[in-house]
């Protein structure tokens, strides 16, 4: 990939443990303005043959001021939305006009620009149900129509320059999902790719871009961008996520108070088309050259302990690119291996009988992970030991830009009382770890709300104030007066162990004769608690969110708050005699396809249901998502 200053002077903000994020000023007043005094360009309305279709259909076709058949021009593909046509560019976002006030001040480079119909169907006209199955379609269809039909027809009909180098896609909305889906797929075709406000219909990252090396060697631009009050954000998010991850250069730009409208996409044409057809210098990444000129990372050495370690202990360390370094000293062995993130690592073994070697980079947040040694999987001596997934064993954080949620400060703290409770309906005594807020010991006269939490699948009453956190992150929302004090209580949620593979033979009413029938009245009756259900919420991640689903539907009569975390979601069906509701939370990480939660948070706000959504930006179904979710949360319980 090309790369040297270029004239804008865009300076990219850069962090490994989120987004590759530009920061670029907004266009100024009067660039969508036309200018007196100027040459202008020309838009026509073309008609081309569509094999694809079987029928001619129409493009507008913007040319440079000067254009002449005896130069060779660059093409610009300019792709509409879902309820568009050839006319929307032309209508809403005066493309001619931000061309022709571009080229005027030398910034930027003629070309043809080509606004088709990205509807490829017979009848393509924009009208009756626009979402109806057959129309949606017919904009993946509109790819082969590209291709085969309309690129040829442009390049016999006007002076194009015939390679991938010199022709560009772009889209909105629709047509931003059309761009990203087919210049990534075709990079044989494009080597300029754009999506503003990009649309449902964007493939999924792994299905985008499977060969990251090809795309980071083809690519000369890749720009992504969305505005901050836009619903459709998280399918920007996901595919730049993806893309950091798996170091491909691209720019991502937020726009501030964006919405899903022309303001902001006459905004991304005017930045994008300043940078087509020129050199770009987008420095993200250390890169150096092999003898092919592939692209390779440089790992940098700036690993730091951990701060899961055993005291005093060196490794496992972790630097600011999100890899986990570890070392073992096992002088007869025959193989180490890091397993972690699902793939296993193989170490090095040094003259010492130290072994040593470290992951690809890992997403931000808590990870396990285990150390094999000829076969044996065993924890890391070096890391403090955490209950997941279904055993004792270890565990890493990788530092995350908004890791000061649960960061120890100098604030009055709470306290995490490790009780015992007994439990008739399973003849034995159970464990829970009941969290109260400060000033709980002090204010004897006070009584608090309580949320009851939920730990996942293979975890126990441990994890949430181990792995989670949720004591430090409360005391800090409490001391920031963004939260109102409350009791949090975390038991162990399986009555019944079960195998793996067997989630669908799980029966919730023993553990919800336990926690209705036996904890919240042991916690009522041993805890200054209001009693009552508008004072109590119930909330888990993953196993603990489909609990959590279980339990309200069945009680209706227990809980106000209801929060899902990574777990499903309601339908306003479910909640039509939960009179008392107050709020249902639903999260997930943007890894986790966060579509379904969005969508369910709609239904159930126009249902009239008090309902919140949050996505948890570059992590999957891990615990910094359930950090972040009990986060935000907090901040909207019993106010």
């Amino acid at each position: 990939m090309q790369r040297s200053i270029f004239t804008l002077a865009i300076i990219l903000v850069f962090s490994l443990m989120g987004m590759t994020q530009i920061n670029i000023p907004a266009a100024p007043d009067g660039f969508d303005v036309a200018r007196e005094g100027i040459r202008k360009g020309k838009i026509e309305i073309v008609s081309y043959e569509s094999k694809t279709v079987g029928v001619k259909r129409n493009a507008r076709v913007y040319t440079p001021p000067g254009f002449t058949k005896r130069k060779k021009y660059p093409v610009l593909y300019l792709l509409h939305g879902i309820g568009g046509d050839e006319n929307e560019w032309y209508n809403g976002g005066v493309p001619h006009i931000i061309f022709d006030n571009l080229i005027a001040a030398g910034k930027m480079e003629p070309m043809i620009v080509v606004m088709p119909n990205g509807r490829a169907m017979a009848n393509d006209r924009a009208e009756g149900n626009i979402f109806d199955r057959e129309k949606v379609e017919a904009f993946a269809t509109f790819e082969k129509d590209l291709l085969n039909d309309l690129i040829p027809f442009i390049e016999k009909k006007y002076p194009a320059i015939k390679n991938r180098e010199q022709r560009a896609i772009a889209g909105l909305s629709m047509g931003g999902g059309q761009s990203l889906n087919f210049g990534l797929g075709n990079l044989n075709q494009f080597a300029w790719v754009g999506g503003f406000s990009s649309a449902p219909n964007t493939k999924a990252p792994e299905e985008l871009v499977p060969d990251t090396r090809k795309a980071a060697e083809q690519l000369k631009l890749l720009y992504i961008s969305c505005g901050d009050k836009d619903n459709l954000i998280n399918f920007s998010r996901r595919t730049s996520q993806y893309l950091v991850n798996n170091r491909v250069p691209h720019i991502y730009r937020v726009i501030p108070d964006g919405q899903h409208d022309f303001k902001v996409w006459k905004d991304d044409l005017y930045q994008y088309v300043q940078m087509l057809f020129k050199p770009v210098s987008i420095p993200a990444w250390e890169l150096r050259a092999t003898s092919d000129n592939a692209p390779l990372i440089r790992a940098t050495e700036d690993f730091r302990p951990s701060s899961t370690n055993q005291p005093g202990r060196e490794f496992p360390k972790v630097n600011s690119q999100g890899r986990v370094r570890v070392e073992i000293a096992a002088p007869d062995a025959n193989y180490v291996q890091l397993d972690i993130g699902g793939v296993k690592y193989d170490l090095t073994k040094g003259e010492n009988g130290l072994w040593t070697g470290e992951s690809a980079p890992q997403d931000v947040g808590f990870h396990y992970y285990q150390l094999n040694i000829d076969g044996a999987s065993v924890p890391d001596p070096g890391s403090m030991m955490f209950f997941g997934a279904c055993r004792w064993g270890s565990g890493i954080d990788v530092p995350a830009p908004d890791d000061d949620i649960f960061a120890l400060k100098n604030v009055p703290h709470g306290h995490v009382h490790e009780v015992l409770f007994p439990s008739g309906s399973t003849n034995t005594s159970r464990k829970a770890y009941i969290y109260t807020p400060p000033g709980y010991q002090q204010e004897t006269s006070k009584r608090y709300p309580v949320l009851y939490l939920q730990h996942g699948y293979c975890e126990n009453e441990t994890s949430w104030p181990n792995q989670g956190r949720a004591n430090l992150i409360m005391d800090n929302l409490i001391a920031e007066g963004k939260a109102k004090p409350f009791i949090i209580v975390m038991t162990y949620g399986m009555t019944n162990e079960i195998q793996r593979g067997g989630l669908r033979n799980f029966d919730i009413k023993p553990f919800q004769t336990v926690l209705i029938d036996e904890l919240i009245p042991y916690v009522d009756a041993n805890f200054r608690t209001i009693a009552n259900q508008e004072n109590r919420a119930m909330a888990g991640l993953s196993m603990g969110a489909f609990e959590t689903r279980l339990i309200t539907l069945n009680r209706p009569d227990v809980f106000s708050y209801y929060g899902l975390f990574s777990g499903g979601a309601y339908n306003p069906e479910d909640l039509k005699e939960h009179k008392k509701l107050k709020l249902v939370f639903l999260s997930s990480g943007s890894k986790e396809r966060p579509e379904a939660i969005l969508t369910a948070k709609t239904n159930l706000a126009d249902a009239g249901i008090n309902a919140v959504s949050y996505v948890s930006e570059g992590t999957a179904h891990e615990f910094h998502t359930w950090r972040r979710s009990l986060h935000q949360m907090a901040q909207l319980l019993f106010k």
